[in-house]
């Protein structure tokens, strides 16, 4: 499923994403430490793309692998590969009117943990979520369906965030 637009916050997105997380602790729940809900579906009242994102971490490197076909098999989800080169074995899915995008990542993987920086970060700091989705809106709607353009303009602002994230921890 390819969801292409940026919609208000929708408070079935946490349902949606333990709805998901029980499926995938019924997968590979024993090969994984935790199953979390990142991106801006994860912080209240944020703007986002419908797509659950999640966070699956493996007990340790050795496993990563199995869990990755594991999921393959499954056959729910379309594998992507590691697109960004960053250890994110990444799935996508749809669901209706939203879509999941899975990461399958190792316990000391830098881009899961800054992404769980930056999420706590927006989640407890309420004008900094509220910067975000005003660039999030103006991004959507001047990347006219080119979300390479979209993903890319958010960049400064995540790395100011996750500054201010690793200097207050």
């Amino acid at each position: 499923m390819s969801v292409r637009k940026v919609v208000d916050y929708d408070p079935e997105w946490p349902l949606l994403f333990e709805r998901e997380r029980q499926r995938l602790n019924g997968l590979i729940g024993h090969l994984v430490d935790d199953i979390h809900h990142i991106g801006s579906t994860s912080i209240p009242g944020l703007c986002a793309k419908p797509k659950i994102d999640i966070d699956a971490v493996v007990r340790h490197d050795a496993v990563l692998g199995e869990a990755v076909e594991r999921v393959k098999t499954f056959g729910e989800f379309t594998f992507h590969g590691d697109p960004y080169d960053q250890g994110k074995w990444t799935f996508t899915a749809g669901r209706g009117s939203y879509g999941i995008r899975l990461y399958l990542c190792g316990p000391d993987n830098v881009a899961h943990i800054n992404r769980i920086l930056f999420r706590d970060w927006l989640r407890g700091h309420p004008d900094d979520a509220a910067e975000y989705a005003a660039l999030k809106r103006r991004l959507s709607a001047d990347a006219g369906g080119d979300w390479n353009f979209y993903t890319g303009g958010k960049s400064d602002f995540v790395a100011r965030i996750l500054r201010k994230a690793t200097t207050a921890a």
